[in-house]
Parts: C-alpha cells; sequence; structure tokens
C-alpha cells in the first residue's frame, strides 16, 4: 500500500502540472480598435475566465487589420473589421463561420441592425456586430453662427457641398476623413447618384465636385480632426458619430469654453458596422465564442457604449446606456432616419480603381 502510495504522488503532481502547463497555453489573442472598449469589461472577462490569458492589441485603421488577415495567419482569436472590409475578407475566405450554438446570447442582437448587416454579411454567417455609428457632420456652434449666422444648415450635407457655404467656413478651420470610401459616397449622394455606384464615370462626376470645395478644406485625417474640433482649432468635420461625442466630452473636460455638437444630415448617411469574427486560422476558438458572448450581454456591452460614445446593436443594452447618448438622435438614429441610411459595398476592381485615382487628385488639388 505504502509502495503504491509513493508510485502515484509523483504521478499526481505530474497530472497536476500538465494540467497548469495546459492552462497557460490558453491564450486568447484579440485585436481590436484603439480606445474601443473599457478597461473594466476586459479585467471582468479575465476574472471570470480565469485559465485564459488575454492578449489584447489594438490598431487604427482597417488596412493595417486586413494586411494582418490576408496574410492567412493573423495569429488573432477575434479581430474586429468594419462591415464594408469584412464582406470582402469574407469573399477571400479569412473567417470561419458562426457557430451559434456557442453563442446564447445571439437574441440580444437587434432583427432590424442584423438586417442591414445582411448587405455585406449574407445570413449573418460570419460575424457579430460590436458597435455602430454613421459618418456625420460635426461642428462649433458658436463659430458656425459666426460665418453663416443663424440659418447655417448643419443638418444637411449643402454645409459642406455648397460652395457657398464651406468658402465662408474656410477661415475657421474644415476637415474630413481621409477615407474615398466614405467621403466619396457622399459626393455621389450629394449629386443624386448611387453612393454605391460601380460607374467609374461617376467617380469623375464627384472627384468634379470634391475639386469645387477642395480650396476651402484644410486638411483630410481620420482621427486628428477630434482633437482639433475639441480644442476650437477647426470648426466643421465630417467624421464618425461618436467621435464627436468624446469630442464633446473633451471639451468639456478641459474647460476651454469650446462646444462641439453634431448633426445627423436629413438627407441620409452611410450606417457602419465595426463586427466581432473569428479568423479561419485562430488557435482558440473556444475561447473566442466566450469573449464575444461575453460581449453579447447587455450588462456588459451598456457601459462600453458610454464609454466610447457609439451605440451598440443590443436592443436590450438600450435601456442601460448613458441617456445623453441613447436619447440623442444623431447617435441612436430615430425610426425615421434609419430609412434614410445606408451600407456601403465593395466595388469591383474597375470603379475602386477610379475611386482611388480620384481621390489622390482630390487631396492633392490638381
Amino acid at each position: 500500500m505504502n509502495r503504491l502510495k509513493r508510485f502515484m504522488a509523483p504521478a499526481v503532481c505530474a497530472a497536476l502540472l500538465c494540467g497548469a502547463v495546459q492552462a497557460e497555453e490558453r491564450t486568447l489573442r484579440v485585436y481590436n480598435w484603439f480606445d474601443y472598449i473599457t478597461p473594466k469589461a476586459l479585467e471582468d472577462f479575465k476574472a471570470q475566465n480565469s485559465q485564459v490569458k488575454l492578449v489584447y492589441d489594438i490598431f487604427d485603421t482597417n488596412e493595417a487589420l486586413e494586411a494582418k488577415l490576408l496574410t492567412g495567419n493573423s495569429g488573432y482569436d477575434v479581430v474586429v473589421p468594419s462591415n464594408v472590409f469584412l464582406a470582402k475578407q469574407i469573399e477571400a475566405g479569412v473567417f470561419q463561420p458562426l457557430d451559434r450554438s456557442k453563442l446564447p446570447n445571439w437574441n440580444h442582437l437587434d432583427p432590424k441592425l442584423m438586417k442591414l448587416i445582411e448587405a455585406n454579411d449574407p445570413g449573418n454567417k460570419f460575424a457579430v456586430p460590436y458597435m455602430y455609428g454613421t459618418i456625420l457632420i460635426g461642428f462649433n456652434p458658436d463659430k458656425i453662427k459666426a460665418a453663416l449666422g443663424d440659418n447655417a444648415p448643419v443638418d444637411s450635407w449643402d454645409l459642406i457641398f455648397k460652395d457657398e457655404n464651406i468658402s465662408k467656413l474656410k477661415q475657421c478651420g474644415v476637415a474630413l476623413l481621409d477615407s474615398p470610401s466614405e467621403i466619396l459616397p457622399l459626393a455621389l449622394q450629394h449629386l443624386g447618384l448611387d453612393p454605391n455606384s460601380k460607374k467609374p464615370a461617376d467617380y469623375a462626376k464627384a472627384e468634379a465636385l470634391m475639386m469645387k470645395i477642395r480650396p476651402h478644406i484644410t486638411y483630410f485625417h481620420s482621427s486628428k480632426y477630434m482633437a482639433d474640433i475639441a480644442n476650437g482649432d477647426i470648426c466643421v468635420a465630417v467624421g464618425y458619430s461618436g467621435s464627436f461625442s468624446q469630442a464633446a466630452n473633451r471639451a468639456k473636460e478641459a474647460k476651454n469654453g469650446v462646444k462641439v455638437d453634431m448633426r445627423l444630415p436629413k438627407e441620409g448617411a452611410p450606417i457602419w458596422f465595426d463586427m466581432l469574427a473569428i479568423p479561419k486560422g485562430a488557435a482558440n476558438p473556444g475561447d473566442a465564442y466566450a469573449f464575444i458572448n461575453y460581449l453579447l450581454q447587455p450588462q456588459v456591452i451598456a457601459p462600453v457604449s458610454d464609454f466610447v460614445g457609439y451605440p451598440n446593436p443590443n436592443k436590450d443594452a438600450t435601456d442601460m446606456v448613458d441617456p445623453a447618448i441613447r436619447n440623442n438622435p444623431n447617435l441612436y438614429p430615430t425610426e425615421a432616419a434609419m430609412t434614410t441610411l445606408y451600407t456601403l459595398q465593395p466595388l469591383p476592381r474597375d470603379a475602386e480603381r477610379a475611386r482611388t485615382r480620384a481621390w489622390t487628385r482630390i487631396k492633392s488639388g490638381q
């Protein structure tokens, strides 16, 4: 009996040691946008899944993420592409289809938003929405009033695309996203053309419109405008909805006297979604599902919306979101506004080439 105990003791220890090693090997690698989750959400996930080592990395452009994904071995288990890039990546076979049996919190998602996402992910087979927003106009109301008076069309794309308006804003600073896939659809829409036009000739028309207003645009950048509008360095920007909510908060915290407001133009705008997906080569899909399902809990995702200033697609989380966000129709679009919004789609190669070349000329002003 004693001999048996002496034999079993090292065997049991070896098994325990093996289990510890296996636990250490359960590493979950997540790749998300910069400043796009609360520290508490990550801490709580780690506390609830103590056997998982969470590696959380950040990126700042879809292009940076896509460069990793298209190699076929990104090294990540969960990634967060935007819906238009997601569509291209699905076509390239980058992601594994979702097993919804491993996502019991799926039922919290808003069916109307899921229907919109089907334009980029038919059947919602490959990705789960994380946050969403629109492209809209952010502005300094005091400076806009000084330049254009009380009746400035801040709720219309006329503010940007009509020379008689934007020419008077040049003196206080105008910024646009450095994104042909998001700005040129607005120009097409303003011209009465399909924002997702596949006709190269239409991009020549959009370019002509942009060239008319180009002398009045201070710069193109996809993040700099947030700090500049909060500091009063520019007076208007075309950017992402939640970014202006963050800018307004920064200005309040700085007590610099700068006001930041926003409007979702009445003519409509692109609606975008940042999506949670599992790459085909993910080393740890099991914990990837656990992480995504965790984020689908209303009590988890609502504070994230409060933090980042963007709405989430979780219908059961809406009442938990800060009223300043959920009751702002420029952040949480009304039912009527939703009918004017549209998703952007990947273009065929010839149209994409025409758009890229047009953008290069627009940015250079030549």
